[in-house]
């Protein structure tokens, strides 16, 4: 088929090569006006553009893709179809029915649940053990078109938003490179999505980031893992940020039973100090600290610390940090 691809970030690059390496025509890649980044603020190519250079293909950058010139070129491209991914921009129904069989979409969710901007960390934050990816013919609503093809993905024990989401690029790319041939073909039956079962996967937002450790454990292990990119999570200490980068939810059953372990583990007092721990701590202490980690109270449980990034510093595990920064039992992370 020939294609028109829109996309920009990461998450659209390996659907944008899958495409190529199926032998599609891609007419065109169209994605996001290059931004500067970094100290040095220099401009630079969007993931989806270095993949287009690379392969010599056509690239479009328009800063409003429903402007009347932008849609002209579209236009011009003579494409069967448009495959979008995170491409950035809303489109005009002009544009959804331009190609022959129009708009296509690569969703990272089972929709109807989570649409909208961040479907990838939500499913991290809101505790679920299983997502997937969607092709969607689009329409003018927030990822309400008709569903084509699914896939689902499992979630697995301590996921990351940054590990999940190259899963489901994978999973997306393999399966929009499964859906076109069977689009052109008449092959797939679209199903209306169920209005009931939808939620909103909304931006995220840097105030998202500061701990609450009122909330459980489970709670905050599933947030810190769904933020661990941006905007990640963090607390104070000693006045200055402190970034949660590892960690794990711990019960208080589990503490009793490290305890408990350590001391019958002790033939001789002297040949291993027990695990003590404070009890009854408010939200946000430090009850233990080990030579690779240290315990916070939180709400209900503890997350057990393993890697961190102090103000100013680069990423490090626990037990690098503690060489600096000798935090105590009894200690406050606000």
């Amino acid at each position: 088929m020939r294609v028109v691809f829109m996309g920009t970030p990461d998450f659209a690059v390996d659907a944008l090569s899958a495409l190529i390496q199926a032998g599609h025509d891609v007419a065109a890649v169209v994605t996001q006006p290059d931004k500067p980044k970094g100290r040095g603020k220099e401009m630079q190519m969007t993931p989806v553009k270095a993949c287009a250079v690379a392969h010599g293909i056509p690239v479009f950058q328009p800063v409003k893709v429903k402007e009347p010139e932008a849609v002209d070129k579209l236009r011009g491209y003579g494409a069967d179809v448009f495959v979008v991914a995170a491409f950035g921009q809303i489109l005009s129904e002009e544009i959804l029915t331009m190609p022959r069989y129009g708009c296509v979409n690569i969703h990272a969710s089972l929709l109807p649940k989570y649409r909208g901007a961040a479907p990838i960390q939500w499913a991290i934050i809101n505790g679920e053990t299983t997502t997937g990816v969607t092709i969607m013919q689009m329409d003018r609503g927030i990822d309400t078109g008709d569903m084509l093809m699914k896939a689902e993905v499992p979630i697995a024990a301590g996921e990351t938003a940054d590990s999940l989401h190259d899963k489901l690029a994978q999973a997306g790319a393999k399966l929009i490179v499964e859906a076109l041939p069977k689009i052109a073909d008449g092959e797939i039956v679209p199903v209306k999505q169920n209005e009931e079962e939808s939620c909103y996967a909304k931006m995220l937002q840097k105030s998202m980031s500061r701990i609450d450790w009122r909330q459980s454990a489970e709670k905050l292990d599933c947030t810190i893992r769904g933020l661990i990119s941006w905007p990640g999570a963090s607390c104070m200490y000693h006045g200055k940020t402190l970034k949660i980068w590892e960690e794990e939810a711990v019960a208080a059953e589990a503490m009793e039973a490290k305890e408990a372990g350590a001391k019958a583990a002790c033939v001789k007092p002297e040949d291993k100090q027990p695990v003590k721990w404070l009890r009854d701590s408010e939200p946000g202490t430090v009850v233990c600290v080990e030579k690779e980690a240290f315990y916070v109270q939180t709400g209900s449980g503890f997350l057990r610390v393993t890697a961190v990034q102090p103000e100013g510093k680069k990423r490090m595990a626990v037990k690098d940090f503690l060489l600096g920064y000798p935090v105590k039992a009894g200690e406050r992370l606000s």
